[in-house]
């Protein structure tokens, strides 16, 4: 059963300077955990757009109904 949530996220790499901020809705094949923290978050959206974990940084993360 897939999840959608809706996200906000900086990318801190210099190649995106200045355009840097991004929100929209994620959808993954599988909801997240409970327990899953900020870091597990950043990798799943690092994963999608193919980039480090260690470029993105998470602003705000919600479960849409």
């Amino acid at each position: 059963m897939s999840a959608k949530y809706y996200t906000q996220f900086r990318l801190t790499d210099v190649e995106y300077h200045g355009g840097n901020e991004f929100s929209g809705v994620v959808e993954l094949s599988q909801p997240m955990d409970q327990n899953s923290d900020v870091a597990d978050i950043e990798a799943v959206l690092a994963k999608n757009f193919d980039l480090q974990q260690s470029v993105v940084k998470l602003v705000s993360w919600s479960r849409l109904h």
